[in-house]
């Protein structure tokens, strides 16, 4: 399992297209992926249960994974994270 702790910087946080970005970017990936903000954890392939924790910016969640491709998985949403959801 692998944690690493990002904050959202974009100025409209993990709502709409950029957590469409987020969610499509994690089903890449074959490990299970979580979104953890404060108490709760979310699956990060569910679009749902992303916009469901109210992400704005200045934000630090915890990405969370565990599985096969575990550490490229967080590596890789952290980045685009801290891109700020660019392309």
């Amino acid at each position: 399992m692998v944690t690493k702790s990002v904050t959202i910087n974009n100025q409209v946080g993990l709502h709409a297209r950029p957590a469409t970005f987020f969610i499509q970017k994690a089903n890449e990936f074959r490990c299970s992926i979580w979104v953890e903000k404060d108490d709760r954890k979310v699956n990060a392939k569910s679009l749902l249960g992303v916009l469901s924790l109210g992400i704005v910016c200045g934000t630090e969640i915890n990405l969370i994974a565990d599985g096969a491709d575990e550490e490229q998985a967080v590596e890789t949403l952290a980045d685009l994270v801290n891109s700020q959801f660019e392309e």
